[in-house]
């Protein structure tokens, strides 16, 4: 048998091997922080070590354990009262006492986060944030559920076999400092699953507010048990890597961008969970040589009214029509810009620099980014391979401009080089529309503006994330991620008992 022991102390330069023939070397800093009962984990797809503190792993492992005995508890629920519990939260959501609460911690959060130039966009608990997730806690009332629900009946000679929906486990989330994603991630209880959460350290409070002053007193005037929604209440990241890297989690969802939720998913990945999460966001859109300037305009200027994950974020232009589509491009950029108050930033590949005038590159602007105002040149010139980067502004628009021959290579440098999320191709021309479906590579795509990608807006169900397929699509459902798709399916036998 091999020789195992707990490690109490760590050497710098100590070697793991890891992916069967690959080898890392433990970093100074994380061998002098390491403590008797820490945890030392390889990120084999991103190649990074991450020291995990016991206390954050700890913290972690008790929330999956609470979800976990709740999830027992709550297959005896009724439907009746889950549809309560989010009529309940949703009643103390609108009580003005209660998010007067809510409001005070959060502007605690806001200015510690302005403090620490961070971005504030999403975190502000303002009245449409309030708006938000009461429509969405009320669109989940009446929401069906495949819990119990016969999906498919075989008949056989004197049997039959039922194929059953039932609930599929405690389902983990991680977000950033947005606070409406807490009344989101309570979807998952329709179907009789529970969920366990991480929030960033920018609204943690505000979620501990919400989850004193309204979601606890509803679970509990509803009847469920008060783990069915857990809290790892912890600001380190760390805390977050121990919660998806834990087995017993039936579904983790990372709700973001960045290396921060591709971290995440490969630690679920590597612990056999299912993951659903979009590492990059950012929408594409392509002109074509068929393309209205009208149509062009107003899709460029309802894809840029905030940013979020499907916000536009790369442009293909025909260069048979640069000309043209150009100036209606920066026209629209301006227009956006405007509506925040604002200008607007843009950053085109290298070899077509001379498409934009030259006045753009010299003029200094202010951009708003979450640590303040900038002066910035208005446009800058990117690699082709950039061409994926996600623009994350604050305020000031800002996406990335490529000229192409024609559709096939817009469609190609966006298969290459996007995230493989969203792609739209401004065009009322059908062939060139069931071309571009055919060979673009993407969950979500459409012919007009990209905001559309939401669940709400496109399914009129509430959304619990988005998936895009920049790790491989998706096995059996949709890259939208629903408390109807969060379920799995049991097989029952009827009448083969022995009869008399």
């Amino acid at each position: 048998m091999p020789d195992s022991h707990e490690l109490t102390q760590l050497e710098p330069g100590t070697p793991i091997l890891f992916g069967g023939n690959r080898l890392l070397r433990v970093p100074e800093a994380i061998a002098q922080s390491f403590q008797p009962g820490d945890s030392v984990v390889v990120v084999e797809s991103t190649e990074e070590i991450l020291l995990i503190p016991a206390r954050e792993r700890q913290i972690a492992e008790a929330a999956v354990q609470t979800a976990q005995s709740a999830f027992g508890t709550l297959a005896a629920a009724s439907d009746e009262a889950i549809s309560n519990f989010y009529l309940a939260f949703a009643e103390r959501l609108a009580d003005d006492a209660v998010w007067s609460r809510i409001q005070r911690v959060n502007a605690e959060d806001v200015a510690a986060a302005k403090a620490r130039g961070r971005s504030t966009t999403r975190l502000v608990a303002n009245e449409k944030l309030r708006e938000d997730m009461i429509e969405g806690l009320r669109g989940w009332i009446g929401a069906k559920s495949r819990r119990g629900q016969v999906l498919e009946t075989v008949e056989r000679e004197g049997w039959r076999t039922e194929l059953v929906g039932a609930a599929l486990g405690v389902v983990a989330f991680v977000f950033e400092g947005r606070p409406n994603v807490l009344a989101d991630a309570t979807g998952v209880l329709r179907g009789g699953n529970t969920v366990v959460f991480r929030i960033g350290s920018d609204a943690l409070a505000t979620a501990r507010a919400i989850m004193k002053d309204a979601l606890a007193p509803a679970l509990a005037e509803a009847g469920l048990p008060e783990g069915c929604v857990a809290l790892v209440d912890s600001s380190t990241h760390a805390a977050g890597w121990a919660l998806f890297g834990d087995r017993r989690l039936a579904l983790a969802v990372a709700r973001g961008s960045g290396q921060a939720v591709a971290t995440l998913g490969a630690l679920a990945q590597q612990a056999g969970v299912a993951v659903s999460l979009h590492g990059t966001g950012g929408a594409w859109m392509m002109a074509s040589a068929s393309t209205r300037a009208e149509p062009f305009a107003e899709a460029v200027v309802r894809s840029l009214d905030r940013k979020v994950c499907n916000t536009l974020n790369t442009c293909c232009i025909p260069r048979a029509r640069a000309e043209e589509l150009v100036p209606v491009l920066l026209n629209s950029l301006e227009r956006a810009g405007k509506a925040l108050n604002q200008t607007y930033k843009l950053h085109v590949v290298e070899r077509d620099r001379e498409a934009l005038p030259g006045e753009l590159f010299e003029r200094e602007v202010s951009v708003r980014r979450a640590q303040g105002d900038v002066r910035e040149p208005q446009a800058e010139t990117l690699a082709e391979e950039k061409l994926g980067h996600e623009w994350e502004w604050e305020q000031t628009p800002e996406i990335s401009l490529a000229l192409v021959d024609d559709l096939d290579e817009a469609v190609a440098l966006c298969n290459r080089y996007s995230p493989h999320f969203v792609a739209c191709l401004i065009s009322e021309n059908a062939d060139e529309q069931k071309h571009f479906y055919e060979t673009i590579d993407a969950p979500f795509v459409g012919d007009g503006h990209t905001r559309w990608v939401d669940g709400q807006v496109a399914l009129d169900r509430p959304e619990l994330g988005l998936s895009n397929w920049q790790s491989g699509r998706l096995f059996g459902r949709g890259g939208i991620l629903s408390g109807d798709t969060v379920y799995t399916v049991r097989t029952r036998a009827v009448g083969t008992h022995t009869k008399a």
